[in-house]
């Protein structure tokens, strides 16, 4: 699933008249940037869901393989991929923001490659934050020696996991945030991440699309 619902609003002016998945980078639109790969790694169904101008991310997906889902109201990350397991269809499930560039190894084989089913509930991808471009702050995770995820400075989430749905299902609200579902791992102990071995680049603020062209060689 790729999360396209938000309004966008550090992205103004650029966000105005448009939502900030359709916003360019190096040529190609950050919905774009994020359902190439998954098409590359074969994944599907792909669902994107949208909401702030959603008709515009409607036609934007004409002619394309992923489905497209309007959020009638805000549902935050977690209640929009709750929305959704039903036409999802699979368990667990890649998730990925629709705000950021990646240029090296595809992030959806990387997460393919470290899954674990047997003690994993949800594996988020990761940078440190001295190769977190597009980012100021200390970082989301800290990582434990055997690969488990702690709140705390260190690493940046970059907005793509694998997540087990249990939890997500029997959440009780309808509206809610996928923090609150990581939360309940990492008191579980199965919040793991994995390290991103390329360049990433939060594409959050329109000062950002320049780092991210030259990040891309543009």
């Amino acid at each position: 699933m790729i999360f396209a619902a938000g309004f966008g609003t550090r992205m103004a002016p650029l966000t105005d008249d448009r939502p900030k998945p359709l916003i360019t980078v190096a040529g190609q639109s950050l919905l774009e940037h994020a359902l190439k790969p998954a098409k590359v790694a074969g994944l599907e169904p792909i669902i994107v869901n949208a909401h702030y101008r959603a008709a515009q991310i409607k036609a934007a997906l004409r002619g394309n393989d992923a489905q497209f889902a309007r959020e009638e109201t805000i549902l935050e990350t977690g209640g929009g991929l709750k929305a959704q397991l039903g036409a999802l269809g699979s368990d667990p499930v890649f998730t990925m923001n629709s705000d950021a560039v990646w240029q090296g190894p595809n992030p959806y084989e990387i997460l393919r490659a470290t899954w674990d089913a047997t003690k994993m509930d949800a594996l988020l991808l990761c940078v440190p934050v001295d190769r977190a471009l597009g980012r100021t702050d200390q970082g989301d995770f800290t990582f434990a020696d055997d690969g488990q995820l702690i709140r705390g400075p260190g690493h940046v989430y970059c907005g793509a996991q694998i997540i087990a749905t249990n939890d997500v299902a029997r959440h009780p609200e309808d509206v809610f945030s996928l923090n609150t579902i990581w939360n309940i791992h990492a008191q579980r102990g199965t919040l793991f991440g994995v390290e991103y071995p390329g360049r990433w680049c939060d594409v959050g603020r329109p000062q950002s699309i320049p780092m991210a062209e030259a990040m891309l060689d543009v």
